[in-house]
C-alpha cells in the first residue's frame, strides 16, 4: 500500500522548518510528502515554504488553500489527494530515525488497525514519561528513538482514540468511514477522536505503534489560529458519542500502558539518556 505524508501548514515558521527539515533527513523512499498551506497569514511561512519547494521540487508536492479551511478541512484535502495510507503531521512535531517505517509496519502489522500513534512528549494518552502531561522536549531525540525501537517487540497496545499530532490512517479505514466530519467539527478539535471512535464501532481498531517516538511542541500551529480544545468542541463530540469521555477516562485511570512506558523509561535509564 501506498504511504502519503500529509503535513497542513498554518502560520509558525520556525517550527514549520524544524518539522521539515526532520522529515527530509529521514524519510527516504517512494513515500509521498504533500504539505497544505492553509492560506498562512504569516509572511514568514510563505518564504520558508517557498525555500523548501525550490530545494525539493522533485520530491515533495506543495500545495496552498484558496482560502483557510481549518485543520479538518485541510487534512481531508491531503486525505483525499492520497491514494493510499496517511501519516497526518502537525507541522510543530519533530520526527525521529525509523519513524515511518515504523508506523508504516504497524499498519501493515494487521487490517483492523484503523490508527496508528507513536510516543510524544506532549500527546496526552502517548505522552511519556508522564501520562497525559506537556513533558518538555528532550536533548537527544535519535537516541531516545532508537532505544524505544530496539526495547523488545512493539506490542501495539490498544487506544481508545488516535491523538492528532501524528496519527497513522489506513486507507481501508478511511475507505469504509470516511475521512473527518468537517460538517460537525468546522475548523479543529474533536475530529481525530470522532474518527477513532467511529473506527472502533466498525470493528477497527486504534493502536499505540509503540516503538516510535516523535515530539510535539504542541499549539505552535493551528492553536494560535483560535482552534483550542474547550467544552463546545467536547459537547460536540459527546452529542454524537456519549459514552466516549467515560472511556477515556477509564483508560487514563486504568493506565493499561503503564507497564511498557515503564519498560521503556528503564531502558533510557540504563543507557542513561534523559526524557527532559
Amino acid at each position: 500500500m501506498p504511504l502519503s505524508i500529509v503535513i497542513p501548514v498554518y502560520n509558525a515558521p520556525e517550527e514549520l522548518d524544524a518539522c521539515l527539515e526532520s522529515v527530509h533527513s529521514t524519510v527516504h523512499g517512494p513515500i509521498e510528502v504533500l504539505i497544505i498551506d492553509d492560506a498562512s497569514p504569516e509572511p514568514g511561512t510563505g518564504a520558508v515554504l517557498r525555500r523548501w519547494r525550490e530545494r525539493m521540487s522533485n520530491r515533495w508536492k506543495f500545495f496552498v488553500n484558496e482560502e483557510n479551511l481549518g485543520f479538518v478541512g485541510t487534512a481531508n484535502r491531503g486525505m483525499s489527494l492520497a491514494p493510499g495510507d496517511v501519516i497526518l503531521l502537525n507541522s510543530d512535531t519533530v520526527v525521529t530515525t525509523g519513524w515511518c517505517e515504523g508506523l508504516q509496519s504497524c499498519l501493515a502489522s494487521d487490517h483492523r488497525i484503523a490508527t496508528a500513534t507513536p510516543w510524544t512528549n506532549n500527546g496526552e494518552i502517548a505522552s511519556i514519561p508522564v501520562l497525559c502531561e506537556a513533558n518538555p522536549v528532550p536533548p537527544d531525540l535519535d537516541r531516545i528513538a532508537d532505544i524505544l525501537r530496539r526495547c523488545g517487540p512493539p506490542c501495539y497496545p490498544e487506544l481508545p482514540t488516535a491523538v492528532g499530532f501524528c496519527m497513522a490512517i489506513a486507507r481501508s479505514a478511511i475507505d469504509r468511514i470516511g475521512m473527518f466530519d468537517q460538517a460537525l467539527f468546522g475548523r479543529g478539535y474533536g475530529e481525530e477522536n470522532d474518527f477513532s471512535v467511529r473506527a472502533r464501532e466498525a470493528g477497527l481498531r486504534n493502536v499505540l505503534c509503540d516503538d516510535v517516538y516523535v515530539a510535539h511542541l504542541g499549539g505552535r500551529s493551528f492553536g494560535p489560529a483560535g482552534l483550542k480544545p474547550g467544552e463546545a468542541s467536547m459537547q460536540r463530540l459527546l452529542s454524537r458519542h456519549p459514552h466516549y469521555l467515560k472511556q477515556v477516562q477509564e483508560f487514563i485511570a486504568t493506565d493499561p500502558l503503564a507497564s511498557r512506558r515503564s519498560e521503556l523509561l528503564d531502558a533510557l535509564q540504563r543507557a542513561g539518556v534523559a526524557l527532559g
